[in-house]
């Protein structure tokens, strides 16, 4: 009897331990998402980019390559790529090369063959080519999908057309930039043109100018709560935004009635919307002053598209640390974390990191270093994701041609190695963009 009842025991231990192997089996197979990584390196003579793609794996963060991935971006030099809120299709901006092959554009030395390149998004993350579209101005720069998910939004630095910058933003305006908006078909992802319907093509012509004009030399831009800030840069009073009022049903940007904000500096890197504020980063700090350290400046969005500063001023940025170019809000909104480019030598890792920020609500978003501070990364990080469980933390960098993965401390903010899996991934070049898609299904 003793034996009997040792044996349903043991019998009971085995179904118990084959349902926790199952569940755990189960669970070390589920991708809670996909990460998305652009690149520089050709695909055979095409002189395309790529555009490379993993499962997130929801237990460890460990990622593993999408099947037929990766695939030409469509064009070449891909610096940017956005995905629309429903996650159906992916849209990567192609700047394209120079007359000369390089890929550094500027206004004497123009990108040629830029394009917006379509993908649909498959069940299992693959991506499939649909249709090429084509911005309005020259060198574009940067993109956004608008909330909505029914506009999206491209900054050329340069405008076509300087008739228009002085119809647009003033008549002694001799050069700008641009917006080129589309309205995106739900159903296919096709984009057509938004026309402007305030200033028309200029020279006697009646038609809509195809394009919004912005001040000259854009930096960055980012949507906000009904605005469109245009981040832009002067050698005189410094680094300057604009607010555009933005309307969701047309996708009409106005300029608002509040004039440009200078902001006092002059080595702007980027505009980030996060965690309901808007940042501007800075490398003011490591080309001009000797001894100083980029910064942050955290504002809110007042009436008008008016930036109000926030009560703890400019932050900065860790001092071993350089060339901040983007920044993430955590999903709970606790930690905020800058990537840092560092001084952007290949193969280097010189000055290249993430910053780690308390968030306090009182006083309103004041930030303050975690402890520690600073947490490693590749060479040269473009960019920086939180995966869709909310548990880990992922930068792609250019100087080393790698992803590197870290563990998301919830309590302490630390941005931590894993025994468990690899914490860099080798990618085929450079880096330029990355981006995470939560829908798996």
């Amino acid at each position: 009897m003793k034996f009997m009842k040792f044996g349903k025991a043991l019998l009971m231990g085995a179904l118990s331990a084959g349902v926790v192997f199952g569940v755990t089996s189960c669970i070390s197979s589920y991708a809670v998402g996909y990460l998305y990584v652009t690149g520089t390196v050709t695909a055979e003579s095409t002189n395309n980019g790529i555009i490379s793609g993993y499962s997130i794996d929801h237990n460890t963060g460990k990622l593993t390559a999408i099947h037929g991935l990766p695939v030409a971006s469509g064009g070449s030099n891909p610096i940017r790529a956005v995905l629309t809120t429903s996650s159906r299709f992916l849209y990567v901006l192609n700047q394209g090369v120079t007359a000369s092959g390089g890929s550094v554009c500027t206004t004497a030395d123009p990108c040629n063959s830029s394009n917006i390149e379509e993908f649909a998004v498959g069940g299992n993350g693959n991506l499939t080519p649909q249709e090429t579209f084509y911005t309005q101005g020259i060198n574009p720069m940067r993109l956004a999908v608008d909330t909505s998910g029914g506009y999206l939004l491209v900054l050329d630095h340069d405008a076509p057309s300087a008739t228009a910058c002085a119809q647009a933003l003033g008549s002694s305006v001799t050069s700008c930039g641009d917006i080129t908006v589309f309205k995106i078909d739900t159903t296919t992802g096709r984009l057509s043109l938004v026309t402007n319907a305030q200033v028309t093509a200029g020279s006697g012509s009646s038609s809509a100018l195809t394009y919004f004009p912005v001040p000259a030399n854009p930096i960055d831009f980012v949507l906000d709560a009904g605005y469109v800030l245009t981040l832009s840069g002067t050698s005189g009073t410094g680094d300057v935004v604009y607010p555009y009022t933005y309307t969701t049903s047309t996708g009409q940007l106005t300029l608002s009635q509040n004039s440009s904000q200078t902001l006092g500096i002059y080595e702007a890197t980027a505009i980030v919307y996060a965690g309901g504020n808007i940042y501007v980063l800075d490398n003011e700090g490591t080309l001009v002053s000797t001894g100083a350290t980029s910064q942050i400046l955290p504002y809110t969005v007042g009436t008008g598209g008016a930036l109000q500063a926030q009560t703890g001023g400019t932050i900065a940025d860790d001092p071993t640390l350089s060339n901040p170019t983007y920044l993430l809000v955590e999903s709970k909104g606790t930690y905020l974390y800058v990537a840092n480019q560092g001084n952007n030598v290949q193969g280097t890792n010189a000055d290249s990191g993430i910053t780690g920020y308390n968030v306090y609500t009182s006083p309103s978003f004041n930030l303050t270093l975690t402890t520690p501070s600073t947490f490693g990364s590749g060479s040269g990080p473009q960019c920086i994701v939180e995966d869709p469980s909310d548990q880990f933390i992922y930068t792609a960098n250019y100087n080393d041609s790698t992803i590197t993965s870290r563990v998301f401390d919830p309590k302490s903010g630390s941005l931590n190695t894993s025994t468990r899996v690899a914490n860099s991934y080798s990618l085929n070049g450079p880096a330029t963009w990355c981006l995470v898609d939560g829908r798996t299904n």
